[in-house]
């Protein structure tokens, strides 16, 4: 066994009782993304598999909003289990991009910027946003809307996508809002050509999906425009 299956059945076995939207098969998708993508970016691909497979080993959502639990979760895996099983496989310094990788993956608002920047951020990051659009991030909307008991859709309630961190995090507006205050400014933030490219296709099947979705209920209110591209 090697120190990547050694930490995927840790994330596994961890995630076990996780919401759907964010389980062991969300890691899976992403760890897939990430790898996809590191073949065409000069990257330490351990860093990068590795944070993809711990970026969501405890995510603030369901921890009363707590930032740090994640990354103190990944960090003693990794100090603990990961390097004394496979001693010389990582470094001090691998450790701890992995979790300022970990620090700064998440979308925290459309006004949110991170001070922490690495190519192999990059590679994680688009392959964590790719598996927020296209027809898995529907489903991952409304599954966590209904899970958090939000409204489908209120054409009352118009989309804030300038929300700041606190409004983010906040949340409790319908899930439809969801694709105007996220998921459709992700295309226009990936960092890498392979998550540009693949972020366009799934975009494009959002775009599809708001507009059958807006004839369907017969109502396009103000506040809820699509974009043109």
């Amino acid at each position: 066994m090697d120190i990547i299956r050694f930490t995927a059945e840790f994330v596994q076995r961890t995630l076990e009782s996780a919401e759907g939207g964010h389980d062991w098969w969300h890691i899976h998708r992403v760890h897939t993304n990430a790898k996809k993508i590191a073949l065409t970016e000069a990257v330490d691909s351990t860093v990068v598999e590795l944070a993809a497979l711990l970026h969501d080993i405890a995510d603030s959502k369901f921890h009363d909003g707590d930032e740090s639990i994640g990354p103190k979760t990944a960090k003693h895996f990794l100090q603990t289990q990961a390097q004394p099983a496979f001693p010389g496989v990582l470094s001090h310094d691998q450790i701890n991009h992995i979790i300022l990788i970990i620090e700064n993956i998440s979308f925290k608002g459309g006004k949110e910027t991170s001070h922490f920047h690495s190519h192999e951020l990059a590679v994680v990051q688009d392959a964590d946003r790719l598996d927020a659009i296209g027809a898995i991030g529907i489903a991952r909307t409304f599954n966590y809307g209904g899970f958090k008991g939000s409204e489908i859709f209120n054409p009352t309630v118009p989309p804030n996508p300038n929300m700041t961190k606190e409004d983010y995090k906040k949340g409790g507006n319908p899930s439809l809002n969801h694709f105007w205050e996220k998921l459709l400014l992700l295309k226009d933030r990936m960092h890498t050509n392979t998550g540009k490219a693949m972020a366009a296709e799934r975009h494009a099947f959002m775009l599809s999906y708001l507009c059958h979705f807006f004839n369907e209920t017969g109502i396009q209110p103000v506040g809820f425009e699509l974009p043109t591209k």
